[in-house]
Formats: structure tokens, sequence, C-alpha cells
């Protein structure tokens, strides 16, 4: 009477004391026999010791024993609060007998052991979570047994587990390892998430958990797949049922909950069955043989109709007249599998090992009201290999697939397609091979060395040219102090006038525009090599006054549709010798015209008489000429061939008279008072 949780399987197993993990009754016995292959050892391992030894191991304690009788002998006899024990405990035979012993005692859990065959050395127990190890990746084995009422998991595949839920009870749920089987898991540990999600699978509830610092998940072969029904991969002709639910509404509207209903996820009813008895099914063909890996179930998913199974059962067949029933390895029962507890939640249920077979049917046992139920089908592909050749023939030609042999191992597969003839094996049509052959693998492997190259080699070259293009705009916009970058060469004019104020028509002067031609009339000049070459297209005021005014600009602008002249330029003792054009564009009303005048005292003029006033070689603001003083000064008469109009150039200080061999540099035209009603193009 002190045996607890106790599951024995052909290979591993778990075994408690009563009552586990509270304090123990007194008095009480248990006894465990445990039997594995023959030329097999068993090893035992503890997950929790904890006996009382206050009378020295008398009347409280664990005994182990090589064998099972009269003649086994003991390994050894354990007590302790908290005892540790390193290692395994292993037999000398296939054959061990635990035994526990509860006398008299205030506390003492009593202890949780795990046992395996000898060839799995990374066995762990029931209790060991994620925490225990630091390892990023790692592989253990689970024994059988592993779930227990007293051990939590939280989170589900393919999220996570947390990191203090119980490795082996968190590999059951997520359909890895069998419970009644145990077997290998490979644990990855990565950070942990907010959240975690509970679902019931497996027989195995998992709990909503919290935040943790790290999870766990676990690597799989990947054939968890859904096979479609959901998707609609499997037609409405391929579910089939034993019954179908018909009944007529309030309003007269007949009702029917058919096969093709019985689809997860898909909105309205499910399939329900007609009759509500043992003997009802769901059938589905998946018009090919595909390995089968589990199933997911909900009820009715309909408020008003509560309806769910509760328990059902799993039958296969490969030509939908032989059945057979799934039945775990090494059991000699059907499995009945734990269906929904509600008409809402999915429930998923593994196949381990999985089921390869074409048609698929579930028998529900225990339901809620009336047998409703949509599912799912969890698994992937299965293709039968062929056998190796036995005598080098050429293959039969396309035509001849009626002729085939028959061969193949009768190992192929085992436990659980039981109606394969392992004698006689038909080969399947010649298939169009969809592996990368080596030639095709040589040229990927060329491609994935050759394309990053030229990438690489691409991106160089489009960043060199970029380099270049932006060297040469610097370096334009650095060519000299007057000058302005190549963006700014044309039109910044139109630009600016736009924040000038208008000027009224009756203010408005037409400029004064020169042709080339009747300059070339005046007379012959010399114009100095330096001022052949290409001047600047906007010339820098030479008042330093305006320029703050401009923002850096000058007022003066060549005329547009036609190219500037500089013919009619003329020498001048000046410091720096620089090219301007002819004439300025007129300045708004509120402000002076052109740039601050620049006064020139014309007494010392050879031809001009004494006392006269100096004069300006700008125009005054308006439309006004400033008044005139003196006699007169030299003026040079020129005339457009549109025009009469006579314009008065100032003659520079020290010169003889216009007939003079030296050119002018400041030549700007002054309108008088007796030309005023001409106008210069």
């Amino acid at each position: 009477d002190g045996c607890g949780h106790t599951v024995l399987g052909p290979e591993s197993g778990t075994l408690a004391s009563i009552n586990y993990p509270q304090t123990s009754p007194n008095s009480t016995v248990c006894e465990w026999e445990i039997r594995v292959k023959p030329g097999q050892r068993v090893q035992l391992k503890f997950g929790d010791f904890d006996i009382d030894d206050s009378d020295s191991c008398h009347s409280s304690y664990l005994r182990v024993h090589n064998g099972i009788g009269p003649t086994r002998t003991e390994i050894g006899k354990y007590c302790g609060f908290g005892f540790q024990m390193d290692g395994l405990i292993t037999s000398q035979s296939n054959e061990v007998t635990v035994q526990f012993m509860s006398g008299m005692h205030t506390s003492g859990r009593g202890f949780l052991a795990a046992y395996s065959t000898t060839d799995k050395p990374d066995l762990i127990t029931c209790l060991d979570n994620a925490s225990h190890f630091s390892e990023p990746e790692f592989n253990k084995y689970c024994p059988a047994g592993c779930v227990i009422p007293f051990a939590d998991i939280s989170g589900t595949i393919p999220h996570g587990y947390r990191d203090s839920s119980s490795l082996c009870m968190a590999g059951v749920h997520a359909g890895v390892v069998s419970n009644t089987l145990g077997g290998q898991i490979n644990v990855v540990i990565s950070k942990g998430i907010p959240y975690y999600e509970g679902s019931l699978a497996n027989n195995v509830t998992s709990k909503v958990g919290p935040l943790s610092t790290s999870l766990f998940t676990f690597k799989t072969s990947g054939c968890y797949g859904t096979l479609g029904m959901e998707s609609g991969v499997i037609s409405d002709s391929q579910i089939t049922a034993s019954s179908v639910l018909e009944w007529s509404d309030q309003t007269g509207q007949v009702n029917t909950w058919k096969p093709e209903n019985a689809r997860l996820k898909r909105r309205g009813p499910p399939w329900a069955a007609f009759d509500s008895d043992e003997h009802q099914w769901l059938q589905i063909d998946l018009n090919k043989e595909k390995r089968i890996t589990g199933i997911i179930t909900t009820g009715s998913t309909l408020a008003e109709y509560y309806y769910y199974v509760s328990a059902y059962r799993i039958l296969y067949s490969d030509d939908g007249q032989k059945w057979t029933a799934y039945r775990e390895p090494g059991i000699d029962r059907d499995k009945v599998f734990q269906g929904n507890t509600e008409l809402y939640q999915e429930v998923r249920n593994n196949f381990i090992p999985p089921i390869i077979a074409r048609f698929f049917r579930i028998n529900p046992l225990k339901w809620h009201q009336k047998i409703a139920m949509k599912v799912e089908l969890l698994g992937c592909q299965f293709s039968i290999g062929r056998a190796p050749k036995i005598a080098m023939l050429p293959p039969p030609p396309p035509q001849n697939n009626d002729n085939r042999n028959d061969d193949l191992s009768d190992d192929f597969i085992h436990s659980v397609k039981t109606s394969l003839q392992t004698d006689k094996t038909t080969f399947t049509p010649e298939i169009k091979n969809t592996t990368v052959t080596p030639s095709v693998t040589k040229d990927v492997a060329l491609a994935a060395v050759l394309v990053p190259v030229l990438v690489m080699v691409f991106t160089t070259l489009i960043l060199i040219l970029v380099c270049a293009w932006h060297w040469r705009n610097r370096r334009k916009k650095t060519e000299g102090t007057y000058d302005l970058p190549y963006w700014d060469r044309a039109g910044w004019w139109k630009g600016m006038k736009q924040f000038l104020p208008t000027k009224s028509a009756e203010h408005e002067e037409t400029p004064v525009r020169y042709s080339s031609s009747d300059i070339s009339r005046l007379r012959p000049r010399e114009v100095p090599a330096m001022l052949q070459t290409e001047s600047a297209e906007y010339a820098q005021p030479l008042v330093g006054g305006i320029v703050g005014t401009l923002h850096q600009r000058s007022t003066f602008k060549p005329e547009e549709g036609k190219e500037a002249s500089y013919a009619d330029l003329d020498p001048y003792n000046s410091p720096v010798q620089e090219v301007y054009h002819a004439y300025a564009e007129p300045l708004p009303i509120t402000g002076p015209e052109y740039a601050t005048p620049i006064i020139m005292d014309m007494s010392s003029h050879p031809s001009t008489p004494l006392g006269a006033p100096p004069i300006s070689t700008f125009k005054a603001a308006g439309n006004q000429a400033p008044p005139l003083g003196g006699t007169y000064s030299k003026l040079l008469s020129r005339t457009d061939s549109t025009s009469s109009a006579q314009a008065l150039y100032d003659t520079p200080k020290g010169q003889p008279g216009p007939g003079a061999a030296d050119e002018l540099v400041y030549q700007v035209p002054q309108s008088v008072a007796h030309s005023a009603g001409s106008k210069d193009e």
C-alpha cells in the first residue's frame, strides 16, 4: 500500500512513493519488479530522495536488489533527508527489485526515481527542467511516465516552453516523446518571451505562464504540417461519415451538418452524426499513403449548440476495407485519445510512432449531448523507396508499366503498417527526380561565388562615379572668387525677382543695350589678350557696400537670348584687370537702381574747363538724368541700327581724348536731357 505514481515501460519508466511529494504515510510498503530485454542491464536514477533516517535506516528505507524473487541480491540500502545520490545505480542483470519501507516518522517526502537500460547514459528524471542545464543545446533521454500531476509546464509549440517547465513533460505535450515509451529529446535554449500560452495536448494541460529570462523548444523531424482539411487541399468528396445530422429550425429551414463541414477553423456548423452511439465515424481519404503524425479537434464552435467529442479511437486502412485500430507499441489494447473538454478549444494528439496510411477514421467513444466535431490532420508526404537493383537490366519503356518487378525488404515498415506485403511490392511509375544533380550543384556553387563578386564590383564602380561627380562639383564651386556654382549660373535673377517689390509701369525703364556691330564702327581697339578669354557670367560689383545687401550676388546680368559683348571695353590704369558686363539690371524703385556711384573728379582733365564739377560714372536713381555742370565732357556717340539715341561716356582721367590708344575699363552710358526721347534696344 506504499506505491505511488508508477509507469513501467519496456525500456524505461518512473516510480515514486505514495503521496509524493507530500509526507509519506506511516507503516506502508511497496515493491517494484523491473524487467528489460535479456542481455541488457538496468540503471536507476533518483530525482528526489527524502526518507526519515532517525533510526539509521532500520524502519524507513529504500532497498535495491539485483534480480527478482528469492534469489535476488542486495545492491544497496538508502535513507536520509535530502539525500543527494550522485551517479546511477546499475544492476548486473536485466531484472531489478526496488523495495520501499516507511516506518513511524513525522516528515519525509519519500522518493521519485527513473530507470532505463544502460545504453542511455543521458537519462534524466521527470523533475529536471531547463534551468538545470547551462548548455544552449543538449540531448537527453526522458523515461516513460513523466506525465505526473505534481509537475507543471507553461507554453506550447511552436513558441516554446517556460524554462521552469519539466523537460520531459513538455516533451510529451509537444509530441516529441511518448508518455508510455519515453524517448530522446533535443532541447534548444533561447531568450524568454513575456507571455506563455496554455493548451491541452496529449493528455497534458499546459498552463499560462508569465515572463521568464529563457525558454526552450525541441528539434523535431519537421513532419508536423497540416494535410489539407482547413486549406481545402482535401476536397469535399474525400470526406465521408457514417451518418449526417439533419433538422429543421423554427423557420422551417432544413439544416444539414455534412461531413465536409468538419474542417478546422472554418466558420459555420461542424459535422454531426445523426445517431449518437459508438458506431459513428468520420472518414478522410488522403488519395495516397501519407505519414500522419497528429490530429487537432474542436467541438461545434457554435455557442447555441454545446456539442463536442471527449474521447475517440483512431483507425486506418490502405484500401478502405480492412481497418486497423491504433495501438501504442507493446500495448495490447486500442489507445483511447482524450478529446475536447468544451466546444471551442483546440486539442492536439500525436501518434508515436506515426501512422502510414491512405484512409483515416475517427471513431467517437464519448461526447457531450451530440457527436459533433471539426478536425485537422498533421503529417507529411510518404513515399516508398525502391529496393536495390539485383540485375543490371535496362529500365522498361513507359508503355510497359504494367509489367512490374516487386521486391522490398520485410523490415521496411515496422509495427505501424501491417497491411504491406513484403514478398510482393509494386514499383511506382517513373517519377521526375526533384533532387539537385551534382552538375547542377556545381553550377549553384559557382553562382553563389560569382553573384556576390559581381555585386561588389558594380557597387564599387557606382561609388567611384558618385565620388567623381561630387569632386567635380566641389571643384567648380572653388574655381574663382567671383564664380557662381554651375547650378546658379542660369536664371537666378528670375528667382530673385519674385522676392523683390514690383515696379510700376510708369517708373519702368527700358535697359540700354549695345550691339557689337555698332561698337565696331567707333574706332579700332586693342583688346588685351586676357580680355579675350571668357569671363564669369556674373561679375561682382566694385562697390563693397552693395555686396552684403544682395547676399553676395551681383546686380549685373547678361542679356537674355544674346551673348554679352565685351568688344567695347577701353583700357584703364587699374591695378586689377577684371571683366564686367556692359550694363546693369535696373534695381527696384525702393532703392538705388545702380550700385553706389563712383565720383570721378574731372577738374584735372586736360580738356575740361576749370571749376567743372565731378561727374558720376553711374546713373542716378529714377528716370531723371543727373544735372551736368561746366561746359561738357568728351562724349562718344554711338547709334544702334534700330535707334538714333545718343549716349555719353565719361573720359578717363589723364587721357587727351576719346582717341586714345588705351581702352576704358568702365564704360557705363549716361542719359542726357536732349536724348531722353530716344530708346535703346
